[in-house]
């Protein structure tokens, strides 16, 4: 996982970045239907972590599902920081 994490780098930082921008343009979900996505995609990274975490996959599938889950994990992360800058900078939608 180490020497995914230093090779895909860059596209995690733009990730991250990425989520930040939405974040702070959508802020955090409070509608119904935007929290049940928001757990959806909560629930996807729960199970890419699994998977990565118990190396069910060898070679490239076991790749995928691990630069999946850091991808996801940083868009997230980026996500509801973003959010919380916007609500903490009491910015109306």
């Amino acid at each position: 996982m180490t020497l995914v994490l230093l090779s895909l780098w860059p596209v995690l930082a733009a990730a991250l970045v990425l989520g930040l921008v939405v974040g702070a343009l959508t802020g955090l979900p409070r509608s119904g239907l935007a929290l049940a996505a928001a757990g959806l995609l909560l629930a996807g990274l729960a199970i890419l972590s699994c998977l990565a975490t118990l190396r069910t996959m060898p070679g490239a599938p076991g790749l995928w599902i691990e630069s999946g889950a850091l991808l996801l994990g940083a868009y997230l992360a980026g996500c509801a920081l973003g959010g919380l800058g916007r609500s903490l900078s009491r910015r109306p939608l």
